[in-house]
């Protein structure tokens, strides 16, 4: 499948300087990060949260984990919860189940970003299936995503 077409077509008329890894298939932010040979630190994963019925994406690195209660407190939210790959799929349809690039805003979705990740000069993140990872510099994204920056996550 290679970079979902959304995601391509973004980055070229922005002008964003990127490139792609292709890598064996891989289906954990992990095991992407070692099938690419890049840091689980500065592989950004996408995780997907229900708050008050309303769809967001958070942005972790891949060696974090969202905290919920500092999720909810940040979007002032009572009832968030982890969203299963069947809840969102239908929302990114040109991207292989599950392998979403972080980029909520071309789905409209917010995005909300661990502030972790904002140490970064240059991020890493699946490119719409599961054997293209796209490194592009971290303040790329943040001028296109427009990322809500707050402590949502915590390291393993």
């Amino acid at each position: 499948m290679s970079l979902c077409q959304k995601l391509r077509t973004y980055l070229d008329q922005n002008h964003i300087q990127y490139v792609t890894i292709e890598h064996s298939p891989a289906y954990t932010a992990q095991g992407v990060a070692a099938s690419a040979h890049i840091s689980g630190r500065t592989l950004v994963k996408p995780v997907m949260v229900r708050a008050d019925g309303k769809h967001f994406m958070v942005a972790t690195a891949a060696n974090q984990r969202v905290d919920l209660e500092k999720f909810e407190a940040v979007v002032g939210a009572t009832d968030a919860y982890l969203e299963r790959e069947e809840d969102f799929r239908s929302l990114f349809e040109d991207c292989e189940p599950g392998a979403m690039p972080p980029f909520g805003n071309l789905y409209g979705i917010p995005v909300v970003a661990d502030e972790a990740i904002f140490d970064d000069e240059e991020i890493a993140f699946n490119g719409g299936d599961h054997s293209t990872v796209v490194k592009m510099a971290f303040k790329d994204f943040e001028r296109l995503v427009q990322p809500k920056k707050a402590c949502v996550a915590r390291g393993h």
